[in-house]
């Protein structure tokens, strides 16, 4: 996608499949089974459409994905690629790892930071892009690192230590640019520091949702998921968001669509918000 003076690009950090049940929480599967049929397991395909943003010489990369350190039980429970979805995909594009410059971190759970770091040989820990600053809300890593045992599944140390130890993590504080052009938006809700990302160049505009909104299927305001930290915050933020982007004529950037990368919105008096063009990649 041209998008202005930026190129950007979906770059898949892996598929995997999750339980239909939790990605939709209170909302009864007989309406969400409607737009996204599960299987005999009630799973659900899910996406990890990492986002590259090139202008230059300057390689921006959004998200990670799972990345390759899940183990054997993991990806069978998660039935998650082999490998190293993030890098085949980023080689695909024609990009190393040591070309990337800046890695933004939408939020710090496994599914959107675990690429961030892999394993050498000989099982040392190392990041996965050696030249990138990495950047991420400072309250999201405060939770992330907190070592709270309820949420030691979510955020795999082995995922975060790295960056801080090699002196490559920059944490922000709020809405602030990033790197010209890209700025965040925290909306709260699926984490204390979860945040969108605001993509703008010559007058055009995308938005990078991550779990405020992971699907097409989320866009009503109350189809939340089982992970949000706060159901209430995403059913206020979300709308409005949603809302800006509809009015604006903005993309909207999902996540974790299996087959929308991005949409175009307009409101719906029933449903909240509907699409009117996609795209299955960037």
């Amino acid at each position: 996608m041209q998008l202005g003076n930026f190129q950007l690009k979906t770059i898949s950090g892996g598929r995997f499949c999750v339980d239909g049940g939790t990605m939709f929480s209170v909302v009864p599967k007989a309406l969400w089974s409607k737009v996204f049929p599960a299987d005999d397991q009630n799973n659900i395909p899910q996406a990890t459409n990492c986002v590259l943003v090139q202008s230059g010489n300057r390689n921006v990369l959004i998200d990670t994905g799972y990345g390759s350190k899940m183990s054997d039980k993991q990806r069978k429970n998660f039935v998650a690629e082999d490998g190293d979805p993030l890098l085949a995909s980023l080689q695909a594009a024609g990009i190393s790892v040591e070309e990337i410059d800046t890695v933004i971190l939408s939020h710090l759970h496994f599914d959107h930071a675990g690429g961030a770091t892999r394993r050498t040989d000989d099982g040392q820990l190392e990041l996965t892009f050696p030249k990138a600053e990495y950047i991420a809300q400072r309250r999201e890593w405060v939770t992330a690192t907190a070592g709270f045992p309820e949420l030691q599944a979510a955020y795999p140390q082995d995922n975060l230590g790295p960056l801080e130890q090699a002196g490559q993590l920059r944490l922000i504080d709020g809405n602030v640019e990033i790197v010209p052009g890209i700025r965040s938006i925290v909306t709260g809700g699926h984490t204390e520091g979860h945040s969108a990302l605001v993509i703008e160049s010559e007058g055009e505009t995308a938005v990078f949702l991550a779990d405020i909104c992971p699907t097409s299927r989320h866009l009503p305001a109350s189809w939340c998921m089982s992970y949000d930290v706060d159901l209430l915050q995403v059913r206020r933020v979300k709308p409005e968001l949603l809302g800006q982007i509809a009015d604006n004529g903005w993309w909207a950037l999902f996540d974790h669509d299996p087959d929308h990368a991005a949409a175009k919105l307009r409101r719906h008096e029933k449903r909240n918000f509907t699409v009117t063009e996609t795209l299955a990649e960037l």
